[in-house]
């Protein structure tokens, strides 16, 4: 399991043998990989980030806050530490009435988010990446030159802090996301790219089959979906994508980051056009066993890449870690010594014996969790079509 790495005495020699940090690439041919999960919404429910900027200058004001989600990630069995680069090119940092870029630029940012996650997977072992995200320069026209500038901008930083791969995500237009593709080679790493659609595809009209094949043909050695839309809704999803690939005679990994939350109406517009988006999304919250639900399915797939975006907890990725123990050796993040598989922590330290019966995997997938709202409504807007 993900350890903290204790200081060496100072007995040691300082001549000790450099151990040697498996890759990304490599750890996929061995098995599953588990990913870390929301930043953006969870630190904007601690208080640590601002809802419809959604930019990351946390790392700069609040690093200690940052840090601590990282560890907790971490310590819930995630292989991967994920800087916090999220929507932080300039253009982006800069948008509207946002400061961030003109308080603390853009490098500066980019610096301290690197900084902070290699501190915590130099702690933890786990691989190091940060990511490309859209930028307002692409939706405003301005064309590849000025986007790839935006990009370059983040992958200077993400070369000098040496990290094991780039991750290229959240894009909803296959232009845009090449672009990234393109750009991140830069870095002379491996590539995971991720779009956020649905089974209609991308925002201008392509569909998630071809831009797999696109994104891998690029370059990307891992391809996938993000966000957006349900785990149930992206599994179609990545069905459409796995298809297309094999058709193609390409065989990339594939990867799955989706949101914490139960989105079964969301149409073709994704999570975001909910209503009740993005401050009372609760009631949708994925449980536990949900999440592991998720990681049985993708992996079944053949999903090797799992882990989560928008209102996935460290909870939820202590869950995907836990169902996927037996694919990968057995490993358990740190957590799961507070946790017991499948409630098993219930059975010895209840005072209750009723709650002490409700271990198991049987119990707690044929359990399904009420609301406690007798007018919520099943769904917040009407289906616009079968997803």
């Amino acid at each position: 399991m993900p350890k903290r790495k204790e200081k060496a005495s100072s007995n040691e020699g300082a001549k000790q043998p450099k151990r040697t940090k498996k890759g990304l690439l490599d750890r996929l041919a061995e098995g599953p990989v588990v990913g870390d999960g929301s930043f953006c919404l969870v630190l904007e429910r601690r208080g640590y980030a601002k809802a419809g900027c959604w930019t990351p200058e946390s790392v700069v004001e609040h690093p200690e806050a940052v840090a601590q989600l990282h560890r907790e990630y971490a310590r819930a069995g995630a292989d991967v530490t994920q800087s916090f680069t999220f929507y932080a090119s300039e253009d982006k940092l800069g948008f509207r009435e946002n400061q961030a870029a003109k308080l603390h630029g853009v490098t500066n940012i980019n610096e301290a988010a690197c900084s902070i996650a290699k501190g915590v997977s130099e702690e933890y072992g786990t691989l190091l990446t940060a990511g490309l995200s859209p930028t307002p320069s692409y939706l405003e026209g301005k064309g590849k030159e000025k986007v790839q500038a935006e990009f370059k901008a983040q992958v200077d930083v993400f070369k000098k802090f040496d990290i094991d791969f780039v991750i290229v995500e959240f894009f909803s237009h296959l232009d845009e996301i090449l672009w990234a593709i393109e750009a991140a080679k830069e870095c002379g790493k491996p590539i995971v790219a991720s779009m956020c659609i649905g089974p209609h595809g991308d925002n201008s009209g392509n569909s998630p089959g071809k831009c797999a094949v696109e994104m891998a043909r690029a370059g990307a050695d891992v391809v996938g979906q993000n966000c957006q839309f349900d785990y149930n809704i992206s599994l179609k999803t990545m069905e459409s994508m796995k298809a297309e690939l094999e058709k193609e005679g390409s065989s990339p990994y594939l990867m799955m980051q989706p949101p914490g939350y139960h989105t079964p109406d969301v149409g073709e517009a994704g999570m975001a056009a909910l209503p009740e988006y993005p401050f009372a999304l609760e009631p949708r919250l994925l449980t536990r066993w949900d999440a592991q639900d998720f990681a049985r399915k993708a992996y079944d797939l053949g999903v090797r890449y799992m882990g989560g975006c928008c209102g996935m907890e460290p909870y939820h990725i202590r869950g995907i870690a836990e169902e996927l123990s037996p694919e990968r050796d057995g490993r358990l993040g740190e957590a799961s010594e507070k946790h017991g598989l499948w409630g098993a922590c219930l059975a010895i330290g209840s005072l209750y014996s009723s709650m002490a019966q409700r271990t198991g995997r049987d119990y707690w997938t044929k359990a399904p969790p009420a609301t406690g709202r007798p007018h919520s409504a099943a769904y917040s807007i009407s289906l616009e079509r079968e997803v």
